[in-house]
């Protein structure tokens, strides 16, 4: 089958020259990015995709794969294929590389200082691709590690994709959040770090002195169809802790 098959398991002639898998891994994000897939739902079998599509059940596996190998599914073993969750676990793994230099990484608690709405900057328009004079919601927080505050960071959120958030109490598991309540997915981030001191008002959140050394992550993640959903600015301590990443 050489044409592209779209959400409806209908075919068309554009984008015919791509594998078949792919053209099916794509549909299947569609039905995440529609909703009609849901964070921790149980998919069908891939006997029973592949006669839904008209296509053979390798073509769903290798399409099933492929959305495993991004995070966006998981196999389990006798179970069959659910939809990723954000729960702090696959949080811990994908996006939060922050580690004590003693002991094994775990989840940060956080406690928020300051939740507000208001008109997005320049700067935060360009980051989120907003429209001008569009409104975001900040979320300044402070988040531990074994006890300690650790990481002072900025969340900037367009408000028109999470009505109501600053007016509801924010949990440590954002990500959960935006899934669960407003079905936002984030699929990936792209990150930016940088060696600085720490600016006075991070450094009183952290209650360490102006200047400190600190780890500058700036942060983009992106949903399911490709948009720009979250803005985060953290200014992380480095002394005790080092960024972990593992390279593949």
């Amino acid at each position: 089958m050489t044409d592209h098959v779209d959400n409806d398991g209908a075919a068309s002639p554009k984008l015919g020259f791509r594998p078949l898998y792919q053209q099916v891994r794509d549909m299947f994000v569609r039905r995440l990015v529609d909703g009609r897939w849901t964070p921790g739902q149980a998919l069908p079998s891939e006997m029973e995709l592949a006669a839904e599509i008209g296509v053979s059940q390798g073509t769903v596996r290798k399409a099933l794969d492929a959305l495993a190998a991004e995070n966006l599914v998981v196999r389990r073993q006798g179970r069959g294929t659910f939809v990723a969750e954000h729960d702090e676990a696959r949080i811990l793994f994908q996006f939060f590389k922050l580690a004590p230099d003693d002991g094994e990484r775990a989840f940060p608690e956080s406690r928020v200082i300051h939740i507000a709405r208001g008109a997005a900057t320049p700067e935060e328009g360009a980051r989120l691709a907003l429209k001008r004079r569009a409104q975001v919601i900040r979320i300044d927080r402070v988040r531990l590690l074994g006890g300690r505050p650790a990481i002072s960071e900025r969340v900037t959120l367009p408000a028109a994709l999470f009505p109501g958030l600053d007016a509801r109490e924010v949990p440590n598991n954002l990500y959960g959040l935006y899934a669960a309540g407003y079905g936002v997915t984030v699929a990936n981030a792209r990150e930016r770090l940088k060696a600085v001191g720490l600016p006075p008002e991070q450094a009183a959140h952290l209650d360490v002195a102006p200047g400190a050394p600190a780890l500058l992550i700036d942060r983009l993640a992106i949903a399911l169809d490709g948009s720009p959903v979250e803005w985060r600015v953290s200014y992380c301590l480095t002394d005790g802790f080092h960024y972990a990443s593992d390279l593949r």
